[in-house]
């Protein structure tokens, strides 16, 4: 049945509209190699876009009010990132040029999820756009009380804090977060966001009675998991474990955030866990980003465990980097007690060694596995940049991750490494995410492909040029050879240059129905 569905899949992707089309359309891009993963189609074809949607997918000559030559280059679904801490209009600027045309925070989520929507429809977004709910902002918000209505930064305070971490629930406040976390959901949240690594004390209980949540309300739970070490107890394999024990018991789809950077070296047998518990029929998903080194703030609760540094590998203050400057102990020690929220880079893998770049191979290339950058906001001195800021600043500061992380991936594994072919490592970073997503959000069932009726977001890669330039000490360089980027039929990008006066984003919500036919 797959192989005669492919088969009905390329026949109208080839075959539609297979006459010379008019200018009744809006956009065309012709000569390029298309490349649409769920069809396995990778071909010399035009594409026609009329409105927001893709209307025709041919080998016939084709005429529109524009046309893009894309002779040479790769014609690709927009590439979907399903961990976006980065939610801001310059975040989303940097991820177009990196080929991102949705930006979807799952792992951390939002909350409250209505609020939220609603303030970034009305800013506009250049990307498209979409959130879990928040469970640990639920849980701050149900523990301690609410805070002031539309202070956004009164529940960050608390999340910073200790109380709310390791307390653990009566059953009438298991029953108020859930209340929250279901308020969530009705809202439009596109699963559950659990973010145990930085409340790793809370209960087993409550996390499986909100994967069962999530398991009734048909959509999946995104979790950081609970540990990061290599010694046990309390290990990264005990902590992925629990993950796929309440996955088994709940019939839940949970999807396992970043991969690479809990499993550390023990990605071996916490993949073959993973592997076995799906051969058994358990919904696992996994994702990870082609770095060694991850990021996050500096007074984490992983970090203030007891014998975290063994724990994690014997890594030390100068594993750890604060806008591109490795820390001595006093200074790791001073920023833990004073300034718990600063960001830093914490290099977990050093990928110039063979043994650690292929024990991050393994997560990248997990099968089944996709792309996810985990990237966020911009800071210039140490505060915020301005959303509306263009260009980025030169010294800005995030993660390289934040601009480079898909055209790093595709660079190292298709061009330079030949580890994938460009149709497997187009579909770990557009088909791969929206088959993840589209049973609880049906309006993935039109990204991630270049097919008739698909939205029209679309990616045109030079793929000799497409490289990621962002560096751990000079992270603010986009990525090059990222020639279009086109959302919902909009161009983005042209000639690698974004164009500022459009912002073509589109919410995405669980509460979307289905449409089986384009704008024709």
């Amino acid at each position: 049945m797959v192989l005669i569905a492919r088969f009905l899949v390329a026949v109208l992707l080839v075959g539609a509209c297979g006459k010379s089309m008019g200018s009744d359309l809006d956009l065309v891009i012709i000569n390029g190699r298309v490349i649409d993963p769920e069809s396995r189609t990778d071909a010399v074809l035009n594409v026609g876009i009329r409105g927001s949607r893709i209307v025709s997918v041919t080998a016939d000559d084709m005429s529109a009010s524009r046309v893009i030559d894309a002779q040479g280059k790769l014609v690709s679904p927009g590439f979907i990132d399903m961990h976006a801490h980065g939610q801001n209009i310059l975040s989303g600027r940097v991820q177009a040029l990196d080929g991102v045309t949705t930006a979807l925070e799952l792992e951390a989520g939002v909350w409250p999820v209505n609020r939220w929507y609603a303030e970034l429809a009305k800013e506009g977004r250049p990307i498209n756009y979409g959130a879990s709910v928040n469970w640990a902002f639920a849980r701050v918000d149900a523990l301690l009380g609410s805070g002031p209505e539309g202070d956004d930064d009164w529940l960050t305070e608390q999340f910073a804090g200790a109380e709310w971490q390791a307390k653990l629930t009566s059953d009438s406040q298991l029953d108020e977060i859930m209340t929250r976390v279901q308020q969530g959901l009705d809202q439009g949240g596109l699963g559950i966001g659990f973010l145990l690594g930085y409340a790793p004390d809370v209960g087993r209980k409550e996390y499986f009675h909100l994967t069962d949540l999530a398991a009734r309300n048909e959509v999946p739970t995104f979790t950081h998991a609970r540990y990061l070490s290599m010694l046990e107890p309390d290990s990264s394999f005990e902590a992925m474990a629990e993950i796929v024990a309440a996955a088994a018991g709940t019939g839940a789809h949970a999807h396992i955030v970043h991969l690479n950077s809990i499993s550390l070296r023990d990605i071996g047998p916490i993949g073959r866990m993973i592997s076995s518990a799906r051969d058994q029929g358990v919904r696992l998903s996994t994702e990870a980003y082609p770095y060694g080194a991850g990021s996050t703030h500096i007074g984490a609760a992983m970090f203030r465990q007891e014998n975290w540094q063994e724990k994690i590998g014997g890594i030390t203050a100068h594993n750890f980097d604060v806008n591109g400057a490795r820390l001595e102990e006093a200074e790791f020690e001073r920023l833990q007690s004073e300034a718990p929220e600063t960001g830093v880079v914490v290099h977990l893998l050093d990928t110039a060694v063979p043994e650690d770049q292929a024990f991050l191979d393994q997560s990248v290339l997990f099968p089944g596995g996709v792309i996810a950058s985990d990237g966020g906001d911009w800071s210039l001195d140490g505060k915020p940049v301005e959303s509306d800021t263009w260009p980025l600043p030169e010294k800005a500061w995030s993660h390289p991750r934040s601009a480079g992380t898909y055209a790093r991936f595709l660079r190292n594994y298709v061009v330079e490494r030949n580890t994938l072919s460009w149709l497997d490592a187009i579909e770990r970073v557009s088909y791969g995410p929206a088959r993840l997503l589209e049973a609880a959000v049906p309006q993935m069932q039109r990204k991630g492909r270049i097919q008739v009726g698909a939205d029209a977001d679309i990616v045109i890669i030079d793929p000799v040029r497409v490289t990621d330039n962002a560096t751990y000490t000079a992270p603010a360089q986009t990525s090059s050879g990222i020639n279009y980027v086109i959302v919902n039929g909009q161009v983005l990008v042209e000639n690698g240059e974004l164009d500022t006066d459009v912002l073509p984003g589109k919410a995405i919500r669980n509460d979307q129905p289905s449409q089986s036919s384009g704008e024709m």
